[in-house]
């Protein structure tokens, strides 16, 4: 990690109430990401991955603890200040590719550029995600695998200093799973983009320079990873 962490999370709780069932999502969470780090976040289904990126993203906030991005206390930010946050700082990647079926790619990655002051062109933030030969197919004309570059290629058109992922591989085979993996490694080695990808796939963990084990909302473990591999050496 270099320097001063621009992520700072300290005694993280969530507690989420459905009707009479009390459910603690996170128990106290606690760690630092650096600049420029690519963190996986690894666990179970129900270990708070989500919840805890959802707050690191500003779309949702603590019970108690707290947590920063820099100097912004993320915890106690107005709704303003999050949106804010989010436009300027962060860009996001689902497990679902959220294209809008009616514009081609150049058109989805264009629809994030007038939200910030100094964009990508579209059409470098496809070649980054290596699709600058399909930058006018229509989603319904891409692989699933190609979908989900372009929406990689949308958040990155922001140029955010973080990049945040659920379960981007999720809905892949893993020749695809790679593909997409290869785009998220060469955002994070070229353009120095901090990247938190949470998977439930052990594997994918080979490929970060630190792993942060979640279980039943706890931090399990922390660890660095002193040799990396590439997508391509991934054994899965």
């Amino acid at each position: 990690m270099s320097g001063s962490p621009v992520f700072s999370a300290q005694g993280l709780t969530k507690v989420y109430q459905a009707g009479e069932v009390t459910v603690q999502a996170l128990r106290g969470v606690t760690f630092d990401v650096g600049a420029g780090e690519f963190v996986v976040m690894l666990g179970p289904s129900g270990s708070g991955k989500s919840t805890l990126l959802n707050i690191l993203g500003g779309l949702d906030v603590p019970t108690s603890g707290s947590v920063r991005w820099r100097d912004h206390d993320l915890s106690h930010a107005s709704e303003k200040e999050l949106t804010r946050y989010r436009r300027e700082h962060v860009g996001f990647v689902f497990q679902f590719y959220n294209l809008i079926p009616s514009l081609t790619a150049r058109e989805n990655v264009e629809l994030v550029t007038d939200l910030v002051p100094n964009p990508m062109t579209p059409e470098d933030a496809l070649n980054i995600v290596g699709l600058s030969a399909r930058l006018d197919h229509f989603p319904a004309q891409l692989s699933g695998g190609e979908q989900q570059r372009v929406a990689i290629a949308r958040a990155l058109a922001k140029r955010p200093e973080c990049l945040l992922c659920d379960e981007p591989t999720g809905a892949l085979d893993i020749e695809t799973g790679r593909l997409v993996l290869e785009a998220l490694a060469r955002a994070n080695e070229e353009l120095a983009t901090t990247t938190i990808v949470i998977t439930h796939n052990a594997t994918i963990s080979a490929m970060a320079h630190r792993v942060l084990k979640l279980a039943d909302g706890r931090l399990a473990a922390s660890e660095v990873n002193s040799h990396r591999l590439t997508p391509a050496e991934l054994q899965w």
